[in-house]
């Protein structure tokens, strides 16, 4: 059995185990697991919030599985790129699910992760999901797409790109939407500069930007589909738009090298399609062929949940992967986005 300690973001399953670990002061661990609470096996998952809900709905249908039969679960969730840094500074796991490529990238650079952790057909890309716009119910300020976003008085809540996968593919979403209609690298400055002064808050993660917009900050939040469809899930009164272009979100899962062994086991287990149609019930696009979802509840249209966009962008065609997109728009002193957070007084 491992021994773990890990840091999380939000208590909820079983027990919460108290850390003083600096790196996540801003999360809490917490254990989960079958449901006899006797587990042999301990395992480690951390990851970036959003996909919180449908892990602890895979880890329950795995327990079902003679594979994951005993198996429990400590937990930390928080920002993605906030968590990629806790584990490579020493906060140790099993399994990691991020919101971007580079933090897993991180961990291989640090010797953590092997370099072949992206060999699989799926390229190591475990969710995924789309860019869209929460808006509040009924779409007051009417909502559809990139352009409205710039109007006079519309406020934006979006996560921050400098602790948040989230906040990256948000932005980039909005960036590539001006290129795909003719645009220029200038058009698309002077575009995401109107849209920073009227992002009005930028929280730390993905979940944090969401708790933000649902207790009654800004107009709209830019998200992902997903979590859209969990908040209207749990009864949230808003409703979401898909716009003509978007941005495929695709979020990573490795084993890091000294993982147990029931790591690997579980990671085979998230691309069958048992796993991906937990992942599919919760708001995530399936990463697989031949997934069956039936109906999802919170879906603009329950029976027909994952339409596809007019122009359906993604992060290796459209941007050169993120081996490129990181260093030109995120770099921390020379990035095309951090030197307009600047710009707009938007960069705390």
């Amino acid at each position: 059995m491992n021994k773990k300690a890990r840091a999380g973001w939000l208590a909820g399953v079983a027990v919460v185990v108290s850390m003083g670990l600096a790196a996540c002061s801003s999360a809490s661990d917490e254990t989960s697991g079958a449901p006899d609470g006797g587990g042999e096996t301990s395992l480690s998952l951390v990851g970036f919030a959003v996909p919180k809900a449908a892990n602890n709905a895979i880890q329950k249908l795995w327990a079902e599985t003679p594979e994951g039969k005993g198996v429990t679960w400590v937990e930390s969730y928080g920002a993605s790129g906030d968590q990629s840094r806790a584990v490579e500074a020493g906060l140790e796991a099993d399994y990691v699910h991020f919101s971007l490529e580079g933090d897993v990238t991180r961990l291989v650079d640090a010797g953590l992760v092997d370099p072949s952790w992206n060999a699989g057909e799926t390229g190591g890309i475990v969710s995924s999901s789309v860019v869209v716009f929460v808006v509040r119910e009924g779409n007051p300020k009417n909502i559809q797409d990139w352009d409205d976003l710039v109007a006079d008085g519309v406020e934006i809540v979006t996560p921050n790109p400098g602790s948040s996968g989230s906040a990256r593919w948000n932005i980039l979403a909005g960036w590539g939407d001006v290129i795909a209609n003719g645009g220029s690298e200038d058009d698309a400055i002077a575009y995401t500069t109107e849209l920073f002064n009227n992002i009005v808050a930028l929280p730390g993660s993905g979940r944090d930007a969401t708790s933000a917009f649902l207790a009654g900050t800004g107009d709209v939040l830019l998200s992902y589909e997903n979590e859209a469809i969990l908040a209207r899930q749990q009864g949230e009164k808003i409703d979401y738009v898909l716009p003509a272009t978007t941005l495929r979100i695709d979020n990573p899962g490795a084993v890091l090298k000294d993982a147990d062994p029931k790591a690997s086991e579980w990671l085979k287990f998230l691309f069958t399609p048992e796993a991906q149609a937990e992942f599919g019930k919760l708001g995530f696009r399936p990463v697989i062929d031949g997934v069956d979802v039936g109906e999802v509840e919170g879906a603009n249209d329950p029976a027909n949940p994952f339409p596809a966009p007019t122009t359906l962008l993604n992060i290796n065609d459209d941007f050169g992967g993120w081996s490129e997109a990181n260093p030109k728009f995120f770099d921390e002193e020379n990035g095309i986005i951090t030197k307009i957070q600047i710009e707009t007084g938007k960069s705390s």
